[in-house]
């Protein structure tokens, strides 16, 4: 359904309060695509210095293009879902690749790592193109003012929301809508102790209205939380220290770690000392717990054939877990 008022008012929201954002004063889609990526799963206060450092030592999409998996890897490390990480990297080729920069909806769909609302933002921001964005912001926003309880997470939400907020999309202005829409969810119709008295939509929020401002957005109930148990002994030999890239299907593919032994019977090696121990991690659906030895040895013990040795001067070189880095900190 169209909203003319819905839509004004939140436009002029959105010129009063809008968040004066680094990639929101450019049209390169480059831009605008690095940060997209990079706030997937990551707050704008933590994401925009590393956008900064993006941009700074690839201001270009070829010159992101031509980097290693490890440089991009290191840039990325403490940003977690290292996914992201590696897909940038290919999609920054596919687009070298391709000699500019996908400028219909469905091209930018196809670069890796894009997915429907990325697109639409992408799309809309940098091309205006007529595509509503539907994240956790947009969700909470209609499902509060127009009093929707379909749970958020399922095909029929997905498909619900979607045909409303493109509905609301005013074609001549779509990346400013959505982007009002990201900020008001953020900043105005927050998760906890959403801002109602000063809500310029308050006079017509059915939440409000009905009292189920905190019982809207229905969720789905969250996945459970599983736990690992680490055990992380730092090998060092000669001014040497054995490390091993991390596979695929699983955690941190493609970052380096020192010798795992994961569960229960942790066996280690004889003459180790312990550094940390019990060290929680939370990763979304994981709640990982670590013990750090160090093992300073002459002769090079037996290891697997997938551990390196590498100088340890060197060892910043490497693209490691955040993990990792604070087990390390302690030695």
């Amino acid at each position: 359904m169209q909203d003319p008022r819905f839509t004004r008012t939140l436009l002029d929201w959105y010129a009063e309060y809008g968040r004066d954002l680094p990639w929101r004063r450019t049209r390169d889609p480059y831009a605008i695509w690095l940060s997209e990526i990079i706030l997937q799963q990551t707050r704008i206060a933590q994401g925009q210095a590393y956008w900064e450092r993006f941009m700074e030592r690839f201001p270009t999409v070829e010159a992101l293009a031509a980097a290693s998996e490890d440089e991009v890897l290191r840039l990325w490390q403490g940003l977690g879902y290292y996914s992201r990480g590696r897909n940038l990297l290919t999609a920054a080729r596919q687009i070298a690749a391709r000699g500019a920069f996908p400028d219909t909806l469905a091209e930018i769909r196809a670069l890796k790592g894009v997915g429907d609302y990325t697109a639409a933002a992408i799309g809309s921001i940098a091309f205006g193109l007529p595509a509503a964005v539907v994240d956790g912001n947009v969700y909470r926003v209609l499902s509060r003012f127009y009093g929707l309880a379909t749970p958020v997470g399922s095909t029929a939400a997905k498909k619900e929301f979607t045909t409303l907020a493109q509905a609301l999309l005013p074609p001549d202005r779509p990346g400013d809508f959505n982007q009002a829409m990201m900020d008001f969810g953020a900043l105005q119709c927050t998760p906890a102790a959403p801002l109602c008295p000063t809500c310029p939509l308050a006079d017509r929020c059915e939440a409000l209205r009905s009292g189920r401002t905190a019982l809207l957005p229905v969720k789905k109930p969250a996945a459970a939380v599983q736990t690992r148990r680490l055990h992380y002994v730092y090998i060092r030999s000669n001014g040497a220290v054995a490390f091993h890239r991390r596979g695929p299907g699983d955690i941190w593919q493609g970052l380096w770690e020192p010798w795992l032994e994961e569960g229960d019977n942790f066996r280690g090696f004889p003459g180790m000392k312990q550094v940390r121990k019990d060290v929680r991690h939370q990763l979304t659906h994981r709640t990982l717990i670590a013990d750090f030895y160090l093992l300073d040895c002459s002769e090079i013990p037996s290891l697997t054939e997938d551990y390196i040795w590498i100088p340890e001067a060197e060892l910043d070189k490497y693209a490691k877990p955040r993990l990792i880095e604070i087990l390390l900190e302690a030695l």
